[in-house]
């Protein structure tokens, strides 16, 4: 079928031309459909069955565009291909913490997936004031296990260079070196801010050290093939129950640095942590879920670095540094040295991307729902003075952290500057 852009009406006829979907749908069920896309990119349709809306599927399109700038700033379709590609990959690698794929179409540029209407947004059960009590360990064997077997570590050089020529990603790449790197930390007509932060925003932009390293970890981006990384996973990109995760909307996938993804976690709970200056009026209840909040950042870390570090003993296959290659007196030692500085290296990189990410989101194109939806931009104005620092303290330290215990002392500090 040729490209088209579906909407509410021709969806219907589409899904009851797949074959795939009988199982669902029957050919001659009445169905429903709903746009519901509130994202920057594409468009997502709630398809039901009229008679029995429990039986449901997610339908999510890209458009020839990006949707949050208009038809004039031209974006590959292909886009959804990555999508599809990596939701298989992570339903293969980590099955159930990522949505089931039911049907793809590369002409239409389209997915069909299990609709998730038991979970929300991890924004908003954050902004909610929710409990996760299962979200470190699940987010952590998310990153731990794709991250780790699509590395050189496990892999073969031919095997890995095979996988990440299919996630070859120029044009969204392109998107997060200049909306994440860039185009922040300078003048540029699509930026956007909070006047009343515009003091921070400018010493920012003129801080020769931050636009120092910002350049550094935008290299890093550039250059580090590090493994198959989701390379936009915000709280956004995760849907939440108290006994689900499940990672969505991973379009932008490719072969890069794998603190990028970390560090995208991490810094949203701190994003998290600002929102709740705006959200939360009991200075008690606000204290009480930030504590909580930076208690899931730091077991996420943990809980990541242990599994990481026990899927590569269990499993070093890969040709970096195989079992043969330690197998002398002492290589055992040298071998857990390796691993240890690896990790550390991955940390400083999850500082130092973490950093870049919260600082483009309070002086870039795209805030985060968590703040902006605070509408009074005096309180907005206090979170968003207080993620600038707290960005500009990781970036400009990641070089230097040692634990993840480094970066929650940054925050934690920073929380006690908030007046």
């Amino acid at each position: 079928m040729t490209y088209q852009a579906l909407n509410e009406q021709t969806i219907i006829a589409y899904i009851k031309s797949r074959p795939a979907l009988e199982h669902i749908f029957p050919p001659d069920e009445p169905l429903t459909s709903k746009e519901v896309g509130d994202g920057n990119l594409n468009m997502v349709y709630i398809i039901q069955s009229a008679a029995d809306p429990t039986r449901s599927a997610v339908v999510k399109q890209a458009l020839p565009y990006l949707r949050i700038l208009g038809e004039s700033w031209a974006l590959t379709r292909e886009r959804m291909r990555f999508e599809t590609q990596a939701l298989l990959q992570y339903n293969k690698l980590t099955p159930g913490l990522a949505p089931e794929i039911y049907d793809h179409d590369d002409e239409m540029s389209l997915v069909i997936m299990e609709n998730l209407d038991k979970h929300l947004i991890m924004r908003k059960a954050l902004v909610a004031r929710q409990q996760l009590p299962r979200f470190a360990d699940h987010i952590s064997t998310f990153m731990a296990r794709n991250l780790f077997f699509t590395s050189d570590l496990y892999l073969t050089g031919l095997e890995k260079k095979t996988l990440q020529a299919q996630y070859v990603n120029p044009h969204l790449n392109k998107i997060q070196e200049d909306f994440v790197f860039t185009n922040p930390l300078m003048e540029s007509p699509e930026n956007n801010w909070n006047a009343l932060v515009d003091d921070e925003v400018k010493r920012v932009r003129a801080n020769g050290a931050l636009k120092i390293a910002a350049a550094e970890m935008k290299e890093s981006y550039m250059t580090h093939g590090q493994a198959l990384i989701h390379s936009d996973l915000h709280t956004g990109s995760i849907m939440v129950n108290a006994n689900d995760t499940r990672v969505i909307d991973p379009e932008f996938a490719f072969y890069g640095p794998m603190g990028f993804d970390i560090g995208a976690v991490l810094e949203n709970l701190v994003l998290n942590i600002a929102a709740h200056y705006g959200h939360t009026a009991d200075p008690e209840q606000r204290t009480a879920y930030q504590h909580y909040l930076l208690d899931m950042l730091r077991s996420t870390w943990e809980q990541f670095a242990q599994k990481f570090e026990s899927l590569w003993i269990e499993n070093n296959k890969g040709e970096l540094a195989p079992p043969q290659y330690w197998n002398y007196p002492g290589g055992e030692a040298a071998f857990a040295e390796f691993r240890r500085r690896y990790l550390l290296n991955v940390l400083r990189d999850t500082a130092g991307h973490g950093g870049c990410k919260m600082l483009r989101r309070m002086m870039g194109v795209v805030s985060v729902w968590d703040i902006s939806s605070i509408v009074d931009p005096v309180k907005r104005a206090i979170g968003e003075r207080f993620a600038i620092r707290v960005g500009e303290r990781w970036l400009l330290a990641h070089d230097q952290v040692s634990t993840i215990d480094d970066l929650v002392a940054i925050v934690q500090d920073e929380m006690q500057q908030v007046k």
